[in-house]
């Protein structure tokens, strides 16, 4: 997993958010992206500490 997912899914974001609604979208959907990869990155890390 490590951190790769984070700047995928910021890249991701921000090229949906840009097809949507360009420069403002963009802004948007870099942002959301940002935070879904924060938050499956912690769900990962809970969930393998868990495991233990």
């Amino acid at each position: 997993m490590g951190c790769l997912p984070l700047p995928i899914l910021f890249v991701l974001g921000f090229f949906i958010g840009r097809a949507v609604a360009g420069t403002n979208g963009a802004l948007w959907g870099a942002g959301i992206g940002l935070v879904v990869g924060l938050a499956l990155g912690g769900l990962f890390v809970m969930l393998v500490r868990r495991r233990r």
